[in-house]
C-alpha cells in the first residue's frame, strides 16, 4: 500500500516552501515582512524614528566632495541619537532612532553615526539582483532583508518623525517625493523634512519652477529646509516641531 504521508500535498502548509512562495501566498508573504520587522522593533522598544536617505555611491574616502557629505552624515546622526531619545535605556520606549536603508554610502555613515552615540540603528535593505551587504554599523538585532519594496517603504513611513535626505539617486529621490506627498495630500502628518547641501539640491531639482507653473503650491515649498551642515540640520528639524526624548509620543 503507498504510504500517503509521503505526499507533497499532505506537507504542513507552513513548511512547504513551493507552497509559500507560490503566487497565492504573496499576501501571506507581504504581511509577513510586516509583522516580522513589526515585532523586532517594538521587542527593542522602538516607538519613532529618523529616516536618513542618500546615495550608496557616497563613499568616505571618496573625494573631498563625498568625504564632507559622508562625515556629515555621520555627524548629523550622532547628534540626533545623542538628543534625540535614543538612548534613553531607562525609559518605556526609544524615540528618534535613526534608520537607513541598511547599505554602503550615506547609509552606512548615518549607522555608524548612531554606533559613535552608543544608540542602537536600524537597517532596511532590499533583495535585489545586484544585492548590497548590510553595513556593519547597524544594530544586529535590526538589520532587516525585504522582497516588496511597499512594505519596506510602509516600514520607513509608519513610524519616522522627521526625514533628512543627503543627495542621492533615483531611491533617494523616490523616497523623498514619497514622503513629501504624504506630507502634502495630509495622508500622514506632517514631519520635517531637511535636505543636506544646498548646492547639490537645487542644481538637481529646481523646486520654484514646479510652483511658478502650478504644479504644487507656493506653500508646498515650506514643507522642506534645505542645510550646509549637520548641526544646522538637527536644529531645523527641532525648529519644525521634532518631539526629542522619550514621553513624547
Amino acid at each position: 500500500m503507498t504510504d500517503r504521508t509521503k505526499d507533497e500535498s499532505y506537507q504542513l502548509a507552513a513548511l512547504d516552501q513551493e507552497f509559500i512562495l507560490g503566487d497565492s501566498m504573496r499576501g501571506a508573504r507581504f504581511m509577513m515582512e510586516y509583522a516580522k520587522a513589526e515585532e523586532h522593533m517594538r521587542a527593542r522598544r522602538i516607538r519613532s524614528t529618523i529616516v536618513v536617505f542618500g546615495s550608496a555611491r557616497i563613499l568616505e574616502d571618496g573625494g573631498d566632495w563625498q568625504a564632507k557629505t559622508y562625515n556629515a552624515a555621520r555627524t548629523f546622526a550622532r547628534i540626533a541619537s545623542e538628543r534625540g531619545g535614543a538612548l534613553a535605556d531607562r525609559e518605556p520606549w526609544h524615540d528618534n532612532v535613526i534608520v537607513t536603508g541598511g547599505g554602503p554610502g550615506i547609509m552606512e555613515a548615518a549607522n555608524r553615526g548612531a554606533q559613535d552615540a552608543g544608540a542602537m540603528s536600524i537597517g532596511l535593505n532590499i533583495a535585489i539582483p545586484h544585492e548590497q551587504a548590510p553595513n556593519p554599523y547597524i544594530t544586529p538585532e535590526l538589520s532587516f532583508k525585504f522582497h516588496y519594496f511597499a512594505m519596506r517603504k510602509m516600514h520607513f513611513a509608519m513610524r519616522a518623525r522627521a526625514l533628512v535626505i543627503f543627495p542621492g539617486g533615483f531611491g533617494t529621490l523616490d523616497e523623498l517625493f514619497e514622503l513629501l506627498t504624504i506630507s502634502q495630500t495630509g495622508k500622514a502628518p506632517a514631519i520635517p523634512i531637511v535636505l543636506y547641501d544646498r548646492a547639490f539640491w537645487t542644481r538637481i531639482i529646481n523646486f520654484e519652477a514646479l510652483a511658478e507653473t502650478g504644479m504644487i503650491s507656493p506653500a508646498d515649498l515650506g514643507l522642506f529646509d534645505i542645510v550646509d551642515d549637520a548641526e544646522e540640520a538637527w536644529e531645523r528639524l527641532t525648529a519644525r516641531g521634532l518631539l526629542v526624548g522619550t514621553g513624547a509620543g
